[in-house]
């Protein structure tokens, strides 16, 4: 393989490869990305991806200080179980290989002020027992609940391996006869906001409790997706892979790699190359230019269409994303503050794997920027080994936060910005110490990441965590962009487009977009689409990182890189 790069920043492109393979250039090693990349080496591309940072991964990532390793995207992994179309996804792609998955039994715990507690055990009959025990005059609601949540667990369900415009009428009508069975479900949980239905119940720690049982912006959420993710859990299929985020990520970076494919760390793009309203290649921060006959865009929505090419080609279902939407409150996932906390020894050994907390407003107003008056605790070493140093832990604690308010201070005024992370720091340790006396002098590293640190990361618009929110217009409008637009921009040649801004903010739907991409380029080659799954069967290995100052070589990570080794965040 050999696609062309050239230094000079007024050199014409020459032919990009030799050997009669189309060749694309992808923007960005996060999750679609890498799964773009895959796919199209398995049909017969020839493929080079350019990711801006040392590491692949994108959002789904990790890194390490003074021996812990901070986990910074997959609470749950959809697909983590067997024979279904989720895994064969992640089949295809490599991330599981070699790992084990560590499964829990319920899926959060909410606590509220007072500190009466419910468990959200992903069991319907467990989570029933639970519910009544905690409020008997609420049995006809709890029963609804959970009736609902067991005619989940007998639904295998999942978004299409193909996207509409592509299936035929005979797969089209197969894909509706497999959701026929459950399509009153489906309406009836979608069509019922979790807060209306939270209002049913006469007990306050019900009715404050249900919306939180997974961390989400839950604003304009339905029933559907608690009950979807609770029932995959409790089959087995939402569990946390060995190796965490970053895990993932390197497993799908060695499939790509295997597959023929290349990554050059280090190049952060900055424009479209384009003649005659076909995308040519891609131009560099530095300058450096490369070529292909394909160009695909698996990186922030709306830096590639303002910035890398001067919203020269949009439609009216673009302007309307990016000029109403973006800007209307509750259309994207806000941001989020993560703080992460390092301590000898450990506490909570009675307590779940995750709990919510809901604060009172004394509280949530000590923690600067607290969005919903609730605060996640996840004991992080429990998740997959090695996440600590031997006799020590690691908690992940997390919160809604406007991306605005820490934007304009770090760009305006860093020593506030800094003193307002501090802040933070400060209250989340004073938080510990009145639920696990004496923690604070066992703690030995605190690290915090916000809003702005997710942008400088990843590029994503305002440091949203998930871009747009599912349940809501801009959900509908980006979905038309796959199924009339196939992934493409009008009046623009051999461009397409990747990633969460496109197909949906998760793991799972950032895989199936690239899958999706590679599906419309294989059409327009006219070639038919093929996938594999990897054979790789040896055990994982441990995690490895990589904190080169200059653009790391076209190889994943260097492997060798120690696990003491310090970042920080922004």
């Amino acid at each position: 393989m050999s696609l062309n790069v050239n230094t000079s920043s007024n050199a014409s492109p020459k032919a990009a490869a030799q050997s009669g393979r189309p060749t694309v250039l992808i923007i960005g090693a996060g999750v679609a990305g890498l799964s773009t990349g895959s796919y199209l080496q398995m049909n017969g591309f020839d493929t080079h991806i350019l990711e801006r940072h040392t590491l692949p991964g994108g959002c789904c990532t990790a890194w390490t200080r003074n021996g812990y390793i901070f986990d910074y995207c997959i609470e749950w992994f959809l697909g983590s179980g067997s024979n279904n179309d989720a895994n064969q996804v992640w089949q295809e792609l490599g991330a599981l290989d070699g790992k084990s998955v560590r499964d829990f039994d319920l899926f959060n715990r909410v606590v509220d002020e007072k500190g009466r507690e419910i468990n959200f055990y992903n069991d319907p009959d467990r989570l029933l027992q639970h519910m009544n025990t905690l409020a008997p005059q609420d049995a006809k609601t709890n029963k609804a609940f959970c009736d609902d949540l067991r005619r989940f667990t007998e639904i295998d369900f999942f978004p299409a391996l193909k996207p509409n415009p592509l299936m035929s009428w005979r797969e089209k009508l197969k894909f509706f006869v497999k959701v026929l069975p459950a399509f009153r479900l489906f309406w009836r949980t979608g069509a019922t906001q979790m807060e209306t239905f939270a209002q049913r119940f006469n007990d306050p720690l019900l009715r404050k409790a249900m919306p939180f049982i997974f961390f989400q912006d839950h604003e304009c959420f339905p029933m559907l997706p608690y009950l979807y993710n609770m029932a995959q859990a409790h089959k087995g299929n939402a569990g946390f892979p060995q190796g965490g985020s970053l895990g993932v990520a390197q497993s799908m970076a060695e499939r790509y790699l295997e597959l023929g494919g290349k990554i050059t760390y280090g190049v952060k793009a900055t424009k479209i190359l384009l003649e005659n309203n076909k995308a040519i290649g891609v131009q560099s921060k530095n300058k450096k230019q490369f070529f292909a006959d394909k160009v695909v865009a698996a990186c922030d929505g709306f830096t590639t269409l303002y910035h890398m090419l001067d919203g020269k080609y949009l439609n009216p279902t673009i302007d309307k994303l990016y000029d109403v939407m973006l800007e209307k409150p509750g259309i994207i996932y806000p941001g989020v503050v993560s703080v992460f906390i390092g301590y000898k020894g450990e506490v909570g050994k009675s307590e779940p794997h995750s709990t919510t907390f809901l604060l009172g407003e004394e509280d949530a107003k000590s923690i600067p920027g607290c969005k919903q008056n609730s605060l996640v605790l996840q004991h992080r070493s429990r998740f997959a080994e090695g996440f600590a140093p031997d006799g020590c832990s690691v908690m992940h604690l997390t919160y809604l936060s406007d991306f605005e308010e820490w934007d304009y201070l770090r760009s305006n005024d860093k020593p506030s910005y800094r003193a307002r992370k501090e802040q933070v720091g400060e209250n989340i340790c004073r938080f510990l110490e009145r639920r696990y006396p004496g923690i604070r002098e066992d703690i030995e590293v605190v690290e915090i990441a916000t809003p702005v640190t997710q942008k400088r990361y990843t590029g994503n618009t305002k440091g949203s965590i998930l871009a747009w929110k599912s349940f809501t217009e801009a959900e509908d409008l980006a979905n038309k962009l796959i199924n009339k637009y196939h992934m493409q921009l009008p009046g623009l040649d051999n461009f397409f487009m990747a990633g969460q801004w496109i197909g949906g903010g998760s793991l799972l739907r950032s895989a199936l977009s690239g899958r999706y991409a590679a599906q419309f380029l294989c059409q327009a080659e006219k070639r038919p689409f093929n996938v594999t799954q990897s054979k790789k069967s040896t055990p994982w290995k441990e995690l490895y990182f990589s904190y080169n100052s200059k653009p790391a070589k076209t190889t994943p990570a260097n492997q060798g890189a120690s696990h003491a080794a310090s970042t920080q965040t922004a």
